[in-house]
């Protein structure tokens, strides 16, 4: 029997809504039987009937929808909740105290505060909670983790991480929809690029490295006339065990489109990583040997290369890579339902990570206001 799965927000005129839509579809395990698409409730009657949803489960409210779900036999199994930042967290937490398990759109909230008080409900209640850092689905994402914590390239020395685009470097637009709400501190919290990009960059060193930030120095800059939100980001940091880091974000980067590159550099190798060619890592030995490790190929890890879905040579891109956060979520779900879960069997961004993408926002904030200095990040 299949999943059943709500949404929030991801009404017409929304790419990422239909975008989760699409991946949760992939596996054919959940199908979406409720939602509460938009503040309009005129655009989720429409996209309800688009999407063919009875208008009894088209709710004018998240708040309607939780506690509505949660009484019913044949409520939702999960909530997926894509709106802009500022409302995640009281929508997640509406969920959670209805007892339903969340699936949420980075970042996780707009204050470290909120973002640990969704921790500990999220535990309280038992639930779980996948946090969509889409690109650390990439099979070539999983297997670069692996290469790091079987010691390949040995104690990890310094790492170079960035993520710039360059579709917001005109002043005379606000990006349309999906830009507009991001520039707007009351949607989109204290930072808009480095909570939209420089989230990912922190989730995908962590994950890919295992590395605890200890402090950092960040310099926020608003490049574009006019602009109240961070465009242009630089952060220097700082792990524990010595191992240091250089990030950048941008959105002004004209010529850049969403160039995830991560370069990670051992004692005795380093591996590179760039999500627009997600088919490949390159790991380059002591040596100097190069090696490149293709999906699709019996050198990548098996406990990663079990979420490809085509042989090698046909191209997986991003929905396959949400999509796979989603099915190991699914799976974990499945295995709620049925007393066989334990928590190893986790493969997805939780709720923790999400928290720890707010604590390095914040901890930027913290360094930018006080005139650029080192600061710890708890």
């Amino acid at each position: 029997m299949k999943l059943r799965y709500g949404m929030v927000g991801g009404g017409q005129g929304s790419f990422i809504g239909a975008a989760h839509r699409r991946s949760i579809n992939l596996d054919g395990q959940a199908e979406l039987v409720c939602g509460s698409f938009s503040r309009d409730y005129e655009n989720t009657l429409k996209t309800g009937e688009e999407l063919g949803l009875p208008k009894d489960r088209l709710y004018k409210t998240y708040g309607e929808m939780a506690k509505a779900e949660a009484k019913r036999e044949d409520g939702i199994d999960f909530v997926v909740v894509v709106t802009p930042n500022a409302s995640h967290f009281e929508i997640c937490k509406a969920f959670l105290e209805a007892g339903i398990h969340v699936a949420c759109d980075k970042p996780l909230a707009v204050t470290a505060k909120q973002a640990r008080e969704l921790v500990a409900l999220a535990k309280k209640k038992g639930l779980l909670f996948l946090v969509t850092y889409t690109y650390m689905g990439h099979v070539t994402a999983k297997h670069a983790a692996r290469i790091i914590a079987s010691g390949q390239i040995g104690r990890v020395r310094a790492v170079m991480a960035e993520y710039p685009q360059g579709w917001l470097a005109d002043e005379h637009s606000d990006g349309g929809k999906q830009g507009s709400w991001r520039i707007d501190p009351a949607q989109s919290g204290g930072v808009n690029c480095l909570g939209d990009l420089g989230t990912h960059v922190e989730n995908a060193v962590a994950t890919m490295t295992g590395l605890k930030i200890k402090r950092l120095l960040a310099k926020l800059d608003v490049v574009v006339p006019g602009r109240v939100l961070d465009d242009n980001d630089y952060v220097m940091v700082e792990y524990e065990g010595g191992a240091t880091g250089l990030y950048w974000t941008s959105q002004v980067a004209i010529g850049h489109d969403n160039s995830l590159r991560v370069r990670i550099y051992g004692e005795s190798g380093s591996i590179q990583w760039f999500q627009e060619e997600p088919e490949k890592i390159t790991v380059i030995g002591k040596d100097g040997s190069l090696t490149e490790h293709h999906r699709g190929y019996p050198t990548i890890a098996p406990d990663a290369a079990k979420y490809g879905r085509l042989p090698s040579g046909h191209p997986e891109g991003w929905l396959e890579a949400m999509a796979n956060l989603y099915l190991s979520f699914m799976q974990c779900l499945r295995a709620k339902k049925d007393g066989s879960f334990k928590s190893d069997m986790i493969d997805y961004p939780t709720v923790e990570d999400g928290a720890a993408g707010i604590e390095f926002v914040e901890a930027c904030l913290r360094s930018a206001k006080s005139g650029n200095v080192w600061v710890d990040v708890p």
